[in-house]
């Protein structure tokens, strides 16, 4: 079942990208970076000890996160990424994603 680039994203299909992709839960963050927003994956997962959120924490990231990338309009870029990238995430190293932002959305964002 293949999902339009331009439809919403939910916390189940990025939830769904990270396991199949590479078997682990990943933490993901937006970040500003020098006026520029960016999504993360980093090297945490929900499946380790030591992880610091539980998976109701982490569903809630999950779902707040989904919400503001569709909110910015990049919801097919960041799936295209997610479902594409060769790289991996590793320990100390968070994958980066610039963010393309639709005309007028970077200013509500990065206020």
């Amino acid at each position: 079942m293949s999902t339009p680039a331009a439809a919403p994203l939910a916390a189940a299909e990025i939830l769904q990208i990270l396991r199949e992709r590479w078997q682990a839960s990943y933490d993901l963050q937006l970040i500003v970076r020098r006026g520029r927003l960016y999504l993360q994956v980093m090297w945490g997962y929900l499946e380790q000890q030591s992880f610091p959120m539980t998976a109701e924490q982490y569903g809630a990231k999950l779902e707040e996160l989904a919400a503001n990338l569709n909110g910015l309009g990049v919801a097919g870029q960041v799936r295209h990424w997610l479902s594409t990238t060769k790289d991996k995430p590793r320990l100390g190293k968070a994958m980066t994603l610039p963010l393309e932002l639709p005309e007028g959305r970077a200013s509500e964002f990065l206020l």
